[in-house]
């Protein structure tokens, strides 16, 4: 026959398992979760230098036909000279004019300062492409190259207009808009910085 179990083991047993609720229940206590939150945004020096590398960074290109002429006055007659020029031209920024800090954090906002918008390539004339249109008397190759000169003139008269200069600009904010976001950047403000000079050819 079994003895029975004395009744101070059942106060011990108790006592030990109050203890230990206790000591738990303090143990939960003291346990917190804290979470801190950095507002502030970190450009790191791989994304300016990736942006940095884009070199031409072209925003929008204009298409542009010209006819030509010019007429050199003769005794007994006149010769003329006519041709048609085509050209593509490129209007976008150059990476490597942007100036030190040109891409910085304010809060949690990033801030960017590109140089204005500009042509980038001055050999837009598709020389393969121009036609004789009309041609009468002698002309040397200076005198072609004048009136190439010419056409130059007048395709970055007809296509640098405020207009389309206006245009390359939203094109371009868009642009980096997309890529900054797509690195995360959710607040973007972009200012552009004055033209130094018109565009002549």
């Amino acid at each position: 026959m079994k003895k029975p179990v004395k009744p101070i083991l059942y106060v011990l047993l108790a006592v030990v398992a109050l203890l230990a609720i206790l000591w738990l229940g303090s143990a939960v206590k003291e346990t917190t979760v804290s979470v801190d939150v950095d507002e502030g945004i970190n450009v790191t020096p791989e994304v300016i230098e990736s942006i940095e590398a884009i070199g031409q960074w072209e925003f929008l290109s204009v298409d542009d036909e010209e006819l030509v002429d010019t007429i050199r006055k003769g005794f007994f007659s006149d010769d003329k000279l006519a041709r048609i020029y085509y050209g593509t031209l490129r209007i976008g920024i150059d990476t490597r004019q942007l100036k030190e800090g040109w891409l910085k954090t304010e809060g949690d906002s990033i801030l960017v300062t590109l140089p204005d918008v500009q042509l980038l390539d001055r050999h837009f004339i598709d020389e393969a492409r121009t036609k004789s249109f009309y041609e009468r008397g002698r002309w040397s190759p200076e005198d072609r190259e004048a009136l190439y000169r010419k056409a130059m003139r007048l395709m970055i008269k007809r296509c640098m207009t405020p207009e389309n200069l206006s245009a390359a600009r939203q094109n371009g904010e868009a642009q980096l808009l997309r890529l900054l976001r797509g690195l995360g950047f959710e607040r973007v403000r972009i200012t552009w910085q004055p033209p130094k000079q018109k565009t002549t050819a």
